[in-house]
């Protein structure tokens, strides 16, 4: 079945402007248009069509929040996850693409960037160079600083050694911020990030997962080998990498909670033309009111998702603290795509078992929501340490 299909348009789209509007519309279009015909084939291949990437950057899509000086869109967070929940409602994984883009790299890079290296990769990442975030290692996952990657200062240089795993973009990627820690002893103060460049002597993109959701999306492992690394390529200051990762991925999960909720979105938009189109029993299944109380459940669990998580956007774009609703509108929006997914596989009898319906890989894809960029037990740990400090 195509993954085309008419948009349930939510109550939230209220609180948006006639440029955010317009920018959604925009993007809802390329997605209908030039996604939804390869999803199915990108999925099996496991692999992203290049030629989608190069529309993603002459759309503007991977340097949303930019500026326009380095060839950016120069538009707001908020924008950036519009986009990414739209996408979502197609394919979750090119959805993820542009996420790790602009809510971790290009993000990394605006706030922990000096001058000199955002006049080096902006102009780049805003036009042909796809970037990656190298934090998980094997022993390092949800401990996010038990570090084993090393960084040790040579003369000018710094010469990485080690390796990370689930880097996501990792097999399309030309630059990549890698987290290695200089001082073992001194633990999370001292975790410097790094701008490695994948032409790196001794900078190996190793096997690729073969995953049960978001397939076209790459997630890769990552080898260094003695990889010498210039001084001009600290991120922020050397030992301050821990705050470079905490407060990226603090945004980053809002982004994760926009994708769930599009997914979400998109499974519904599938089921609602199903149950209007499948007859039993001598009527459509869509007139049966059990059908349609689950149904009004699965919209108004959306529509709740997507209030959080456009709350959460907000409050970061006004400057305001926005910890604690990241964590939960990743926490219910993961949550609430797996849900509902489920439930629009049902829906589909038979037919939602099989991969002739889009809402099979949507619940595949849909399960590791509560996995990346922090598990659900990690958010539930962030919003209680808030309740009770």
């Amino acid at each position: 079945m195509s993954s085309v299909v008419t948009d349930q348009k939510p109550l939230a789209l209220s609180s948006l402007s006639d440029e955010e509007k317009m920018f959604q519309e925009a993007v809802r279009d390329f997605a209908t248009s030039e996604i939804a015909p390869v999803v199915n084939a990108m999925d099996e291949e496991q692999a992203m069509r290049p030629e989608l990437i190069s529309q993603l950057f002459e759309l503007g899509l991977m340097g949303i929040d930019v500026p326009e000086e380095y060839g950016g869109t120069g538009a707001d967070f908020f924008t950036a996850i519009l986009v990414v929940e739209e996408l979502s409602k197609v394919d979750p994984s090119v959805a993820v693409l542009v996420d790790v883009q602009n809510t971790l790299v290009n993000n990394a890079l605006t706030r922990w960037g000096n001058d000199e290296q955002k006049q080096r990769y902006f102009p780049r990442l805003t036009s042909d160079l796809v970037g990656a975030y190298a934090l998980s290692e094997a022993g390092s996952g949800s401990d996010a600083f038990g570090l084993a990657c090393r960084a040790n200062q040579d003369g000018d240089d710094w010469v990485l050694t080690g390796q990370k795993l689930w880097v996501t973009n990792g097999h399309e990627a030309g630059i990549y911020i890698v987290f290695a820690t200089v001082d073992p002893e001194a633990g999370y103060k001292s975790i410097t990030a790094f701008l490695v460049e994948r032409e790196s002597e001794g900078f190996t993109v190793g096997k690729k997962e073969d995953k049960l959701g978001i397939r076209a999306s790459s997630t890769t492992e990552l080898v260094l080998d003695h990889v010498r690394v210039p001084a001009a390529n600290v991120l922020g200051d050397v030992g301050k990498g821990y705050k470079v990762a905490i407060e990226t991925l603090n945004e980053g999960r809002i982004a994760i909670g926009a994708q769930m909720v599009g997914l979400a979105q998109g499974a519904l938009n599938h089921t609602l033309r199903y149950v209007q189109e499948r007859e039993q029993f001598g009527r459509t299944v869509g007139e049966f009111q059990g059908v349609r109380f689950q149904l009004a459940e699965m919209a108004t669990d959306i529509e709740a998702a997507r209030l959080l998580v456009y709350n959460a956007a907000r409050l970061k774009d006004s400057g305001e603290d926005f910890l604690i609703p990241s964590a939960m509108a990743k926490l219910f929006a993961s949550r609430m795509a797996q849900q509902v997914s489920s439930l629009c596989v049902d829906l589909h009898g038979g037919y939602g078992f099989t991969r002739e319906y889009p809402v099979e890989k949507l619940y595949r894809d849909s399960k590791i929501g509560t996995i990346y960029e922090g598990t659900t037990n990690m958010q539930l740990q962030t919003i209680a340490n808030a309740l009770l400090r």
